[in-house]
């Protein structure tokens, strides 16, 4: 027996970094320890707010980058089932379903779609549907495998309540079909990105990929901001404000009292400091590069785990799909 079934998911988006790794990765791989897991690459979800064939090209490469991130983290293909959200169709159809009980004014009021508006610069009436409806395929992404647990961070978890209001909208309307999906609140740290201000994001160009060299690695590292009032290196640190500090928690836990001792006296300076944090990274994910790098050598072994990953989803996504057309009274 197990605690329950997961869905969580990714938009395509080649190497992660250390905020996907802490923020997510880590924890799908313990949670396949309990729980039925279905992890996806969200390809579909990716066309929302791409804006070209150009764009819509680097999908598929980004998407293969991606799962080589993931199995050399851990997912395991023989415990979760791992699969690409365009392979399995039926994604597509049960949002078509749910769509006509989902009021037009509930998706044009979640926060996201508003804040997605303003990042591509639309004006409502030129906004493609697939923004739209987003929430709707999110929910069927979800209900589609029964899952009744969604892991997602404290700051994400109100996402999820669209999707719990079109479930009992659905199962008031067809009798009870879907379980509500709950949130499964991770505590995984907010890692900053280099600029010391900003999330990490591969779009502000300010993240640490998980897969760089050692080389790579310590050049970005060397790249970081710390304690802005630290202008020599004779000037006392402080490390509570510093951004090398918090990822030294991480990666160097053994010996961050004495990182703090030495900071705040000026017996380390910065560029010692960031020295050692990236040595402490790479060796944390050197077992992780390593089996990257023979994952990397054979490029058919990863799409047939994802083949064989989207043939399993399907067996459940059909079997789902069925049923919803029995409650409609479609068949």
């Amino acid at each position: 027996m197990t605690s329950g079934t997961i869905l969580s998911g990714m938009r395509p988006s080649g190497r992660l970094h250390l905020g996907n790794y802490f923020g997510a990765l880590q924890n799908w791989t313990r949670l396949q320890e309990d729980y039925d897991c279905f992890y996806m690459i969200a390809d579909v979800h990716a066309l929302t707010t791409l804006s070209g064939a150009e764009e819509v090209r680097t999908i598929a490469p980004d998407a293969h980058e991606m799962a080589l991130d993931w199995l050399a983290a851990g997912l395991d293909p023989e415990r979760s089932v791992l699969f690409v959200q365009s392979q399995v169709p039926e994604h597509l159809v049960l949002q078509g379903l749910l769509s006509m009980s989902a009021p037009l004014g509930w998706l044009m009021r979640v926060p996201t779609f508003k804040e997605r508006v303003r990042q591509i610069g639309e004006h409502e009436e030129n906004v493609p549907f697939g923004l739209v409806g987003y929430p709707v395929l999110q929910t069927a992404d979800i209900v589609i495998y029964k899952a009744d647990k969604v892991p997602v961070g404290i700051d994400q978890a109100p996402h999820l309540e669209i999707s719990r209001e079109i479930v009992r909208r659905f199962n008031r309307l067809y009798g009870d079909t879907f379980p509500e999906p709950q949130t499964l609140l991770t505590d995984s740290p907010s890692i900053t990105g280099t600029d010391g201000e900003n999330k990490m994001s591969k779009s502000l160009d300010n993240h640490l990929e998980l897969a760089a060299s050692d080389e790579e690695t310590a050049a970005r590292a060397m790249t970081m901001v710390t304690d802005p009032q630290r202008m020599r290196r004779s000037d006392p640190g402080r490390p509570d404000v510093c951004n090398v500090f918090a990822l030294q928690k991480l990666f160097n836990p053994g010996k961050i009292e004495e990182i703090r001792r030495r900071c705040e006296s000026a017996d380390i300076g910065c560029v010692d400091d960031k020295r050692d944090l990236a040595e402490g990274v790479n060796a944390y994910f050197r077992e992780f590069r390593e089996r990257r790098r023979e994952l990397a050598e054979s490029p058919g072994r990863v799409r047939e785990i994802l083949a064989a990953g989207a043939e399993r989803a399907r067996a459940v996504a059909s079997e789902t799909v069925g049923e919803v057309y029995e409650r409609m009274g479609l068949r």
